[in-house]
């Protein structure tokens, strides 16, 4: 193994291949099972024990795909892009599912705070909820937090709640979404309802160019990908620089720069400075992505099986507390907005898992229930808006927000 080791060390062309055929491995099993084994649960469980075996503990550097490129770059990119695919138009139409959903995440994080801190230690529920209530971009932000802050163990719980966290919501979604769509199929039957053909189901990854600009749209014969990447790269320059400047009156408690980053992506996509959905539409969303996340997975090199052991149960926990309290504040906001209650729970437990699992569990709740296709066209129109706005207010924006209020608070950690 210390032979293997050793040649690893001195090819990047070798590492880049193992870090990058673990990935594809990991994306071909969430695709073979259709997304029910996650692609970070298998690529996490290689990783771990490739790192056990025969990694290197920087076979991520060697890749040629660490710092600085990992971070801040890639991450502030990707920040960016969320940004780029916010319409606020669009997310006025469904303003109840995004009033739920914060409020799930509210119950989340006030049970936590309350029962789950009675038995884990704060530094475990400061680092594990912000990847809980959302992903990659607040999982990393937790992770090199707690590891600046001295906390390995909560570092590790951070990677490890972002891979995990979607096993509490997948099965528990897929139960809410079937007890919706048998009540959205009998409300269809009883009343006949005729399919509209032409629906205005939300989909906010798909957002088209008609929307009015501020800034002129330019030619796409000059709208190259490193145009693209050069107003990113300006807008990363800007975020950095508003976040130290605000070290300079807030200490600690900085605005970061991600945040930062998001807010701006949103309103030079409105203006027109940049493209809805940027990186996809530069053709980089993907490599950004790849780096961002073996990033991610590279924090696991020091998890040793006794330290996986010592964190297991908090992880368990804050997981169940957390669930627990999004679901007493997602029923009681949706009683009071007179909102379906399964609904209203399933749109907020997006938050474990975003985009695409929400689109396949969606889709696969419909084909089971439906006998017809304009049956299953009915179900997707009335539930599928709720879910991928959901997930996109929770996942994209709010768990980056709760971040960096977070992030200050494990240095207040004695």
């Amino acid at each position: 193994m210390e032979q293997i080791r050793e040649l690893i060390t001195q090819s990047p062309f070798l590492a880049l291949f193992i870090v990058a055929i673990i990935y594809a491995f990991g994306e071909m099993v969430s695709t073979k099972t259709k997304a029910w084994i996650p692609s970070v649960f298998v690529i996490a469980i290689l990783f771990i024990i490739g790192y056990w075996t025969i990694f290197p503990k920087n076979i991520v550097d060697l890749a040629g795909l660490g710092i600085p490129l990992s971070t801040p770059i890639a991450i502030i990119f990707c920040v960016i892009h969320m940004g780029s695919s916010i319409s606020f138009d669009e997310l006025k139409k469904q303003w109840k599912t995004i009033v739920i959903c914060l409020f799930g995440i509210l119950g989340m994080i006030v049970f936590c705070l309350t029962i789950a801190r009675l038995f884990v230690d704060s530094e475990y529920i400061i680092a594990g909820l912000p990847p809980l209530a959302g992903g990659i971009v607040s999982a990393t932000m937790m992770q090199q937090a707690a590891i600046e802050a001295g906390f390995e163990k909560a570092a590790i719980l951070a990677i490890c709640m972002y891979v995990c966290q979607g096993f509490a919501g997948y099965p528990l979604t897929s139960i809410l979404l079937k007890i919706e769509g048998k009540r959205l199929l009998k409300q269809y039957k009883k009343n006949n309802i005729v399919n509209n053909k032409n629906n205005d189901a939300l989909k906010v990854e798909n957002i088209t160019e008609k929307e009015k600009r501020l800034i002129p749209k330019i030619s796409d014969k000059y709208y190259s990908t490193s145009l693209s990447l050069a107003i990113m790269a300006l807008i990363g320059f800007i975020s950095v620089y508003l976040q130290d400047f605000s070290a300079k009156f807030l200490g600690v408690y900085k605005i970061n720069s991600a945040v930062i980053g998001l807010i701006l992506g949103i309103i030079f996509a409105e203006i027109g400075l940049i493209d809805r959905n940027i990186l996809k539409r530069n053709s980089c969303f993907n490599i950004f992505m790849f780096i961002v996340m073996l990033y991610i997975f590279s924090g696991l090199n020091n998890a040793t099986p006794e330290l996986l052991l010592e964190i297991l149960t908090p992880m368990i926990i804050i997981i169940i507390v957390g669930v627990f309290g999004m679901a007493v504040f997602s029923i009681i906001i949706a009683k009071l907005l007179k909102v379906s209650i399964p609904m209203a729970f399933a749109s907020s437990l997006t938050s474990l898992y975003g985009f695409p699992p929400n689109y396949i569990l969606t889709e696969e709740c419909a084909k089971s229930l439906a006998t017809t296709e304009e049956e299953k066209q009915y179900l997707m129109d009335n539930m599928l808006p709720q879910m991928i706005v959901g997930g996109f207010v929770t996942v994209t924006i709010t768990s980056v927000i709760i971040a960096s209020i977070f992030t200050p608070l494990l240095f207040t950690i004695n």
